[in-house]
């Protein structure tokens, strides 16, 4: 059992970091190779290793769709177009400080899956969880803005790239909670199979914008620059990070695999100070008050879980004693 807990902890440990470490990395790539490339290169690589995993771990009926093909489609998009290539969009858009800006995005994803639950199911949370998921909104607000709201609100060039990365962010979380409508499927299965599907659109959307101009295919000279990013992106983020997460996360339950999100943003913010990027008090303010409300609002939730679970096994000896 302890090994079990020990693996689930470091896979879900990589996995934080390689996202925590990805956006510097690509900083260095985008001036050679655009975000839209660099997605497709990235994820057409896992897209290859991941059906040959799956096909050596499972067999070939594991890539029957069963009647989920638009499902997968849809969930596949969210993530492999939606949040791959806005998030990178976004944070090339802003320059070095979209780094940051697109860590912090990242590590607001649990308090943003609550807000959905919210909105979608009207299942409102409790009191202090909005408290825990407004505090980190005020946290995402300061590193964005650098404390100056007026000038990021008055400025296209700042809000319009920042709300692709939101929008990204939001698309991630999206695919995240469309895997519990595929029960049954390992997650690997749904990992390929979604990512199979995401990319090839993805593939789509990227020739479309490459014939209106915008971006241009790469040479083989920008491939070759940029191939050590590439490798990074895809060993860890792309593919250790994806089935690495879901693995960890199924043997140390959501609960607890979420506060390994905090080292996203914290491993963002070492690697910046590393290679000397300029890091502001808001940054570090920011970043804190974020990792405070993810660990607060961990803690409060296991408090509760631990309330209902002694409710319920008072009530089960009463019926037995009864």
């Amino acid at each position: 059992m302890k090994k079990n807990v020990f693996l689930g902890a470091f896979l879900c440990f990589i996995a934080s970091v390689s996202w925590g470490a990805m956006f510097p990395v690509t900083n260095g790539a985008f001036p050679y190779m655009d975000p839209f490339y660099f997605t497709i290169f990235r994820y057409g690589s896992v897209m290859i290793i991941l059906i040959v995993l799956l096909f050596w771990k499972e067999g070939i009926q594991a890539f029957r769709l069963e009647g989920k093909g638009l499902a997968l489609w849809f969930f596949g998009t969210m993530a492999f177009v939606v949040y791959n290539i806005l998030i990178f969009w976004g944070q090339d858009l802003l320059g070095d400080p979209g780094v940051m800006v697109a860590s912090i995005g990242e590590s607001l994803m649990p308090m943003l899956s609550i807000v959905i639950v919210w909105v979608l199911y009207r299942n409102r949370p409790h009191i202090f969880t909005t408290l825990c998921v407004v505090a980190a909104f005020v946290g995402a607000s300061l590193v964005i803005t650098k404390g100056d709201f007026g000038g990021f609100f008055s400025s296209a060039t700042d809000i319009i790239p920042t709300l692709l990365i939101l929008i990204a962010v939001l698309g991630w979380v999206i695919y995240t909670m469309g895997g519990s409508r595929f029960l049954g499927w390992s997650a690997l299965r749904y990992s390929t199979l979604s990512c199979i599907l995401g990319t090839v659109t993805a593939i789509i959307v990227v020739f479309l914008v490459t014939l209106t101009g915008y971006i241009s295919v790469p040479t083989f000279e920008t491939i070759k620059i940029v191939s050590p990013h590439l490798a990074f992106m895809i060993i860890f983020p792309g593919l250790i990070a994806l089935v690495g997460w879901n693995i960890g996360v199924s043997i140390l339950s959501p609960l607890n695999g979420l506060l390994f999100l905090n080292f996203v943003p914290v491993t963002t913010l070492t690697i910046q100070i590393f290679q000397g990027y300029s890091i502001t008090s808001y940054d570090y303010v920011g970043t804190a008050l974020i990792i405070f409300a993810l660990i607060s609002n961990n803690m409060f939730l296991r408090v509760q879980q631990k309330g209902r679970e002694s409710k319920r096994f008072s009530g089960e000896l009463q019926e037995g004693v009864s």
